[in-house]
């Protein structure tokens, strides 16, 4: 791991506390923007099989002065892998499309209760960790009924929920449930995405005060809330300082100001996982 610390799993395994989002970086200038951020001192890359980028990812990390065992790769199996075969297979293609003998996080993308195969989905990533092809696994936008469903099937919990996480949707009960179960919560869209907060008093005004970005700020917030944010960017300078976290320290009242943000459905586009689904 790099000087930026990390978060220890459950299982006994590591993430830095701060990854690096691939979506929707693909091919060749994906590649170039990812091992950019390699050398900018990311070692975590976000991928997905929907993200259609996990050949890219692969030459990333080939490309860059990293060695593979000081990068954490992840990948998502998507809903129309959740039959145990198929799940199988498709972290298997995932492998092949990467160039590597293994993954250090595997995720299932998305519960999709109608389809309700997602615990045999579990059961599939559990053989696969057995098997040494996934060093760690969990779950993306999993609630807590869908976390129970797979823990008491299986007995094994998810290492990492990787929720929708961000100042106008703090996800404070979810946070709570991760916590209490023991596993570690990422933040995917920390910034907000399409609409970001940097405007907002609570952000402005400790930017102000740190002599930092708004984004800055948003980023040192998820880290004081526990969670391991994977913003992305394709510019250089912005990568860096996306990462340079470790300088200042938000206050309390900073920090509850910035979760009052939160909206009854800040959601950006609807993806309740009780109902979204993505095959």
């Amino acid at each position: 791991m790099t000087g930026i610390g990390s978060y220890e799993l459950n299982d006994g395994n590591s993430l830095p506390v701060v990854g690096f989002g691939t979506f929707p970086l693909r091919d060749e200038d994906g590649a170039a923007v990812m091992r950019a951020a390699l050398e900018s001192g990311y070692r975590l890359l976000d991928s997905a099989v929907n993200y259609g980028n996990e050949e890219a990812v692969g030459q990333a990390v080939r490309a860059s002065s990293v060695a593979r065992e000081d990068v954490r790769i992840t990948t998502k199996v998507p809903g129309r892998h959740h039959e145990h075969s198929l799940a199988v297979k498709s972290v298997e293609e995932s492998l092949r499309k990467m160039g590597t003998d293994y993954l250090d996080l595997c995720l299932i993308h998305w519960p999709n209760p109608s389809v309700g195969r997602y615990v045999e989905a579990w059961r599939a990533l559990i053989d696969l960790r057995e098997r040494g092809l996934a060093r760690s696994i969990g779950v993306s936008n999993f609630t807590e009924q869908h976390l129970r469903a797979i823990i008491d099937d299986s007995g094994v919990t998810p290492a990492v929920n990787q929720l929708e996480l961000h100042p106008y949707f703090p996800q404070a009960a979810m946070r709570q449930v991760n916590a209490e179960l023991g596993i570690q919560t990422q933040s995917w869209s920390p910034l907000g995405e399409r609409s970001v907060p940097f405007a907002e008093r609570p952000v402005a005004e400790a930017a102000a005060a740190h002599g930092v970005t708004p984004a800055q700020v948003i980023l040192r917030w998820q880290l004081q809330l526990g969670a391991l944010p994977i913003p992305k960017s394709a510019d250089p300078q912005r990568q860096r300082e996306n990462l340079d976290l470790f300088g200042f320290e938000l206050t309390d009242a900073e920090v509850v100001a910035i979760s009052g943000l939160a909206r009854d459905d800040g959601r950006l586009f609807g993806g309740d996982p009780d109902v979204h689904e993505e095959m």
